[in-house]
């Protein structure tokens, strides 16, 4: 199944002049991660959730950037290893925040990294697994753009796979593009990311659900 993986601008709102040691390296660990240095981003990402135990934001970050490095590898045991990687960190993550919409979203992108590496040993099990948790996070956060996002282009994905119209599914990125318009930026480092992919993915739909001259 091709999967097109959502590169994240992230947002967040903070006083640059008066900055916490938390938010110094935050900042620090999202400029590694915009460099490419993948590994001493989650590094220090790792060294903030050990400070910050009440905080599920570093340890979401390091699994993320985990997930999203994983698409790609054909090295099965390699791909293992970071995800399983991965997976600890999002565990740590959501003992930390419960039924946290975020984080459900990206067990869902984990598992559809295992399915884009090999389809045929992953896909029926972890499909069936991804559209629970989808349903699941749609039933915690049914206005979050960002599960309205991955859930439509989780759909997306099937329907191609499948050799289906994706037109029924453009309706709901659009959706999820006036939510994050709508959507309040007030926790710092929180990932309001989503709506540069949205409007691309509702451009592609366009494009591809119009009728041929």
């Amino acid at each position: 199944m091709k999967t097109i993986v959502l590169i994240a601008t992230f947002i967040f709102t903070l006083n640059l002049s008066a900055q916490t040691p938390y938010e110094k390296g935050m900042g620090n660990a999202f400029e590694l991660w915009e460099q490419g240095k993948n590994t001493e981003a989650i590094q220090l990402f790792e060294r903030i959730a050990s400070a910050e135990t009440d905080n599920w934001l570093p340890s979401y970050y390091a699994g993320l950037i985990e997930i999203i490095g994983s698409f790609n590898v054909k090295d099965e045991a390699l791909l293992t290893k970071k995800l399983t990687r991965a997976k600890g960190f999002l565990d740590t993550a959501s003992a930390i925040s419960e039924n946290n919409p975020e984080i459900l979203v990206s067990y869902a992108l984990l598992n559809t990294a295992y399915i884009a590496c090999d389809g045929q040993k992953y896909g029926m099990t972890l499909s069936a697994e991804n559209m629970g948790i989808y349903k699941k996070a749609q039933t915690i956060a049914p206005n979050n753009p960002r599960v309205i996002l991955n859930k439509a282009e989780w759909d997306m994905g099937s329907a191609k796979f499948f050799g289906q119209s994706i037109k029924p599914f453009c309706k709901d990125v659009d959706r999820a593009i006036a939510l994050f318009k709508e959507e309040k930026q007030i926790i710092p480092f929180y990932p309001y990311n989503g709506l540069y992919r949205a409007v691309q993915i509702s451009n592609n739909c366009k494009k591809e659900t119009s009728p041929k001259q």
